[in-house]
């Protein structure tokens, strides 16, 4: 039997895609624009894995949010032949810290709360 060749740029397109439809509940911007997502890997048998932080190791909605995560991806990836299997490795290291955003996710950010969050961050830790 002859492996399918996963389309990886396709896999990536489709998951940035359905990550932008997971909100973190604490701060109303997207996983993606938050910048929690560290990589997305689809290795030769059609595995995909997310690698994902949170923005605190004690993250009281961690469960609830990495179960969003596998579920946005299991949906946006029904249809793409050769997946085997999608899953999330969570991991803390480096840790996240408001530079990891995207443009966009500082820009809704600064739209809630006022403010530039990385902007802050870099303020402050140069100080």
């Amino acid at each position: 039997m002859a492996l399918k060749v996963v389309d990886r740029e396709k896999v990536f397109a489709k998951l940035r895609e359905a990550l932008r439809e997971v909100y973190d509940p604490e701060i109303p911007v997207n996983v993606w624009d938050l910048g929690l997502i560290y990589g997305i890997d689809v290795d030769d048998s059609g595995k995909v894995t997310i690698k994902m932080t949170l923005t605190a190791p004690g993250c009281p909605i961690a469960t609830f949010l990495l179960y969003q995560v596998q579920e946005a991806a299991y949906k946006a990836l029904s249809g793409v032949e050769g997946i085997s299997e999608v899953s999330i490795d969570l991991v803390f290291d480096p840790p996240w810290d408001p530079t990891r955003m995207t443009e966009e996710g500082r820009r809704r950010f600064k739209e809630l709360f006022g403010y530039d969050i990385a902007e802050a961050y870099a303020r402050r830790s140069s100080g």
